[in-house]
Protein backbone atom coordinates (compact mmCIF):
# COMPACT_ATOMS: atom_id res chain seq x y z
CA UNK A 1 0.00 0.00 0.00
CA UNK A 2 1.18 3.64 -0.48
CA UNK A 3 1.58 6.19 2.03
CA UNK A 4 -1.11 8.01 0.74
CA UNK A 5 -3.75 4.92 0.68
CA UNK A 6 -2.15 4.19 4.59
CA UNK A 7 -3.24 7.45 5.89
CA UNK A 8 -6.64 7.00 4.08
CA UNK A 9 -7.32 3.45 6.03
CA UNK A 10 -5.72 5.07 9.38
CA UNK A 11 -8.89 7.71 8.62
CA UNK A 12 -11.00 4.89 9.55
CA UNK A 13 -9.83 4.35 13.11
CA UNK A 14 -9.74 8.21 13.71
CA UNK A 15 -13.43 8.08 15.56
CA UNK A 16 -13.68 11.69 16.67
CA UNK A 17 -12.64 12.91 13.17
CA UNK A 18 -10.06 15.42 15.21
CA UNK A 19 -7.15 14.34 12.74
CA UNK A 20 -5.25 12.63 15.12
CA UNK A 21 -4.86 9.01 16.30
CA UNK A 22 -5.19 8.47 19.69
CA UNK A 23 -3.07 4.97 21.67
CA UNK A 24 -6.97 3.68 21.72
CA UNK A 25 -7.82 4.21 17.93
CA UNK A 26 -4.36 2.98 17.05
CA UNK A 27 -5.13 -0.39 19.58
CA UNK A 28 -8.54 -0.89 17.14
CA UNK A 29 -6.33 -0.62 14.11
CA UNK A 30 -3.93 -2.85 15.40
CA UNK A 31 -6.62 -5.24 16.23
CA UNK A 32 -8.09 -5.26 12.84
CA UNK A 33 -4.43 -5.94 11.06
CA UNK A 34 -3.04 -7.56 13.08
CA UNK A 35 -4.68 -9.16 16.25
CA UNK A 36 -2.13 -9.81 19.01
CA UNK A 37 -1.02 -7.47 21.64
CA UNK A 38 -2.86 -4.49 20.13
CA UNK A 39 -2.99 -2.33 23.49
CA UNK A 40 0.92 -2.89 24.01
CA UNK A 41 1.78 -2.31 20.22
CA UNK A 42 -0.59 0.47 20.18
CA UNK A 43 1.20 2.31 22.94
CA UNK A 44 4.92 1.64 21.82
CA UNK A 45 4.01 2.80 18.35
CA UNK A 46 2.37 6.21 19.83
CA UNK A 47 5.31 6.64 21.76
CA UNK A 48 7.78 5.30 18.99
CA UNK A 49 6.51 7.94 16.48
CA UNK A 50 4.97 11.32 18.29
CA UNK A 51 7.67 13.05 17.84
CA UNK A 52 5.90 15.98 19.64
CA UNK A 53 5.42 14.18 22.55
CA UNK A 54 1.43 15.18 22.42
CA UNK A 55 -0.26 11.78 23.02
CA UNK A 56 -1.40 11.80 19.36
CA UNK A 57 -0.32 10.71 15.88
CA UNK A 58 -1.08 13.94 13.73
CA UNK A 59 -1.20 14.24 9.98
CA UNK A 60 2.88 15.43 9.77
CA UNK A 61 3.78 12.06 11.84
CA UNK A 62 2.12 9.96 9.67
CA UNK A 63 4.75 8.70 7.14
CA UNK A 64 5.97 7.91 11.78
CA UNK A 65 3.82 5.62 11.56
CA UNK A 66 3.54 4.11 8.84
CA UNK A 67 7.79 3.46 8.80
CA UNK A 68 6.25 1.75 12.44
CA UNK A 69 3.40 -0.31 10.45
CA UNK A 70 6.36 -1.11 7.62
CA UNK A 71 8.81 -3.12 10.51
CA UNK A 72 6.51 -5.58 10.73
CA UNK A 73 4.75 -4.14 13.97
CA UNK A 74 1.37 -3.78 12.37
CA UNK A 75 1.57 -6.37 9.45
CA UNK A 76 1.55 -3.88 6.50
CA UNK A 77 4.21 -2.59 3.89
CA UNK A 78 3.96 0.53 2.95
CA UNK A 79 5.70 1.93 -0.47
CA UNK A 80 7.05 5.54 -0.08
CA UNK A 81 6.63 6.86 -3.50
Amino acid sequence: MTIDEFKRRLKWFDEDRDGKIRKDELADAVRVSSGWFARKKSKCGIRSVDANGNGFVDDNETKNLADFAGKKHLNERILHL
